[in-house]
């Protein structure tokens, strides 16, 4: 422990001396490991093309920019583009509009939609096939025949985060064998506070069909409670509050109100604040001066909604408000995943490529479509399109006026521009893996899993095309008529 001490505190000149030729023999053997790609990109030891360490600093792409922190939309401006996402956007709606009373055949034609048979064969996680028998049973428990003619809809809130599924059923399946990273039955999750309309129940009254602002799908019933209609969409416009500015936080463990404990929420989460509460009234147990005292809801044993008051921990990574629209806090948003195991569908608690940047764009309180195919042609973002016969010279120019923010579309991801470094264009993303060609012209493929920050341009889409050839959009959140 002393040497350890000494080492970190109260270096000798021979110690110096001695780190220094380490270091020195560190970046010698680093240079060797070093290989270049057919393109003349550096490859890492890591493996990881055109990366070193300061690429994985957000401090580095913010020194850059001039100024880092100038509002690009003011509060106005961004409730305007919330309103026109729902207004323009058939993928964002606002459950709180939807009627008391729906029809039956709606509501029938809506769950089947998403809850169709696969015509694909799937296996499960022991490899067994999928088959007919498996798939009758999900659709039996699916209800359907038994929507009446009117449905009524019932409010309510999400208690905490909870995946959503395509059929009602934990079963996991996937199409290859060689790949259970993605569960082809999970669509997205859902997060504590979240309004919700409850349009069905399954068979086995385990599950609920829901309607949110931006996903239609099957939540466990367990995970939701149900509410008057002005409480349910009155508690996230309820006022103080705080904004959820970590990746994530959890509120303080207790013991008295289990649902409270340790409940993690994530980012760009909002929650009412109760400002009044007395000074010295224990909350749950606990004296509330080193946290925040929160509101939020619970399930009952009945199932009906409670608002109770939680703890969040001072130390945790909040904001009394939305974080300001600037491109030095995309930067720093966005880098507070890095690292994190990509999760299809917000699987492995994690978030997949369209929920990190959904997630990282709602800390500033912009609101952004669920998927990929959505997000990458919604009308109320500002669209840079490109058509199959595009040159790659043309797409190579737009690379080059990219600001960081900007989103970069391909057939089934999304990523995040953060900045250029020796005319290159650098992202961030939520990726499984990347692929190039090293200096033989050999097809290279680096498997990743995880939130990573990746060059742009060298990258190749599949062994013949290269990435930026299947770009099929950009989308920007900008003030009108920005350059």
């Amino acid at each position: 422990m002393k040497a350890r001490m000494q080492c970190q505190h109260g270096r000798t000149p021979m110690l110096q001396r001695l780190v220094a030729l380490c270091l020195f023999a560190l970046l010698l053997s680093s240079t060797a490991l070093a290989r270049e790609t057919a393109a003349g990109t550096t490859v890492p030891a890591h493996g990881v093309i055109g990366i070193d360490a300061r690429h994985l600093q957000p401090e580095y792409w913010i020194a850059r920019l001039t100024p880092a922190d100038a509002p690009l939309l003011d509060n106005s401006a961004i409730a305007a583009h919330n309103a026109n996402m729902l207004r323009s956007d058939r993928h964002v709606q606002d459950p709180a509009a939807l009627p008391a009373r729906m029809d039956g055949v709606q509501v029938r034609d809506t769950i089947a939609s998403l809850s169709a048979p696969p015509t694909r064969t799937l296996h499960d996680d022991q490899g067994a096939v999928i088959g007919k028998e498996r798939l009758d049973a999900l659709a039996a428990n699916a209800a359907l025949k038994a929507i009446p003619a009117s449905v009524a809809t019932r409010p309510a809130l999400v208690v905490r985060r909870a995946d959503l599924r395509t059929f009602p059923t934990h079963l996991r399946v996937f199409s290859t064998l060689d790949d259970t990273d993605i569960d082809r039955f999970q669509e997205s999750a859902l997060f504590p506070g979240t309004p919700v309309v409850i349009m069905h129940t399954s068979a086995d009254g385990a599950w609920y069909f829901v309607v949110s602002a931006l996903y239609s799908a099957w939540i466990e019933r367990d995970a939701v409670a149900e509410g008057p209609h002005d409480v349910v969409f009155g508690y996230g416009k309820a006022s103080p509050s705080l904004v959820v500015t970590g990746a994530t936080v959890h509120t303080v463990y207790n013991p008295e109100e289990p649902g409270l404990s340790a409940l993690q929420l994530d980012m760009g989460v909002r929650v009412p604040v109760l400002a009044d509460w007395p000074v010295d009234k224990p909350v749950n147990g606990q004296h509330p001066y080193t946290s925040h005292v929160v509101q939020l809801p619970v399930r009952r044993a009945d199932g009906s909604l409670a608002l109770l008051p939680a703890l969040l921990p001072r130390t945790a990574d909040v904001a009394a408000d939305y974080l300001p629209y600037t491109h030095g806090n995309l930067l720093r948003q966005s880098f507070k995943f890095l690292g994190e195991r990509y999760g299809w569908g917000h699987d492995y608690n994690a978030r997949d490529c369209s929920g990190f940047v959904s997630e990282v764009y709602r800390s500033m309180g912009i609101v952004l479509p669920r998927n990929t195919s959505a997000q990458a042609v919604s009308p109320a973002l500002e669209r840079i399109g490109f058509d199959t016969g595009d040159s790659h010279e043309k797409r190579l120019a737009v690379l080059r006026t990219l600001q960081v923010g900007d989103l970069v579309y391909i057939p089934g991801h999304v990523m995040m521009v953060i900045g250029h470094d020796n005319g290159i264009t650098y992202t961030i993303h939520d990726t499984t893996g990347i692929t190039y060609r090293g200096a033989d012209g050999r097809v290279v493929r680096t498997a990743l899993n995880s939130v990573a920050v990746t060059p742009l341009e060298p990258l190749l889409f599949n062994s013949e095309q290269s990435t930026v050839d299947r770009i099929t959009a950009i989308q920007r959140v900008r003030p009108q008529g920005a350059p």
